[in-house]
């Protein structure tokens, strides 16, 4: 990987990913690297401008945050084929991200000039409003947006009632109607996100296929569900013509949607690239430290892998 322009994403409101930032900015443009640093966060989005004023785009970008500043960044990157290098800066459990302390090691650039690294290619969802006109549905071109996490469906905060009803088609065909709290549609990344906390599956990041799960759902009958990764899903408010609900990406508020209005998801063209710093870097290893699953279990698994990071 030729390291002409780097762009150092950190997380907004974060004194220790500013303070990262910088001392890891002065160190690249000592090694001749051009660098752009913007903060990130849920009121700050520098990638509009960024992306807009560039001349070139960079060969990655540096994430300095946690898992939120890192869906931020997929989210604008991702379609531009850009690949992420993110650190766990200020964030929490960190599932998407490396330790900071790698960032301390001097032979992580020259690493990656000599493309000592792996890329995973992680699926995102593609999501397009879609208004009724004339007895047939027209897409909205201005309201296309991706997620690598999820698309949550809820009833918009000021709503007198906390519960909606969403009917979900998929392929063409009825599959049920959801009356709860709302509806999550998320990828294999997003499994270990909000669909987990509602009873979903955890689908391993190889494993390219949906889920849907309802979220606090009327009927005991109504499950998650696991579909193909080619399926086209639709999904749309019923039953009360003054009620409103919102659409999330990952987390972020996105628009809000209207009885006559449906949603259009289906799997994104294009991926997510992250950059691992580990020739065989292990999920379960993640999934036991970030889940604190058989603690017993944790140590010699991270005791092994010292011996597979490339940094060493």
């Amino acid at each position: 990987m030729k390291l002409d322009l780097i762009w150092i994403i950190y997380k907004s409101n974060s004194h220790s990913a500013r303070e990262e930032a910088i001392q890891c900015s002065n160190y690249l443009k000592s090694l001749g690297i051009n660098i752009t640093s913007a903060e990130s966060g849920l009121e700050v989005n520098p990638f509009p401008s960024l992306l807009q004023k560039a001349n070139q785009l960079p060969s990655l970008a540096i994430i300095l945050g946690g898992d939120g500043t890192t869906l931020g960044a997929a989210r604008h990157l991702s379609i531009h084929k850009i690949p992420i290098l993110s650190f766990n800066v200020g964030g929490n459990l960190g599932f998407l991200t490396h330790d900071r302390q790698l960032l301390r090691h001097e032979s992580l650039w020259e690493k990656l000039e000599k493309d000592q690294f792996a890329i995973q290619r992680r699926m995102m969802l593609q999501g397009n409003l879609e208004v009724k006109s004339k007895n047939q549905h027209k897409k909205k071109e201005e309201d296309l947006f991706w997620a690598l996490n999820d698309i949550y469906f809820r009833s918009y905060k000021d709503e007198i009632s906390p519960t909606c009803s969403l009917e979900l088609e998929i392929d063409g065909e009825a599959v049920d109607i959801y009356k709860g709290d709302g509806l999550i549609v998320s990828t294999p990344t997003g499994s270990t996100a909000y669909a987990m906390g509602t009873g979903g599956p955890i689908l391993h990041p190889g494993v390219e296929a949906i889920v849907v799960s309802p979220i606090c759902p009327m009927s005991l009958s109504s499950r998650p569900i696991v579909v193909p990764a080619g399926s086209t899903l639709k999904i749309k408010p019923i039953g009360n013509k003054s009620g409103r609900v919102k659409i999330w990406q990952d987390g972020v508020g996105r628009s809000l949607i209207h009885e006559g209005e449906r949603c259009l998801i289906q799997k994104a063209r294009h991926h997510a690239l992250m950059i691992l710093l580990e020739q065989s870097s292990s999920y379960y290893r993640t999934l036991t430290q970030k889940l604190h699953w058989a603690g017993s279990l944790v140590n010699t698994s991270a005791e092994k892998s010292n011996t597979r990071c490339l940094l060493k």
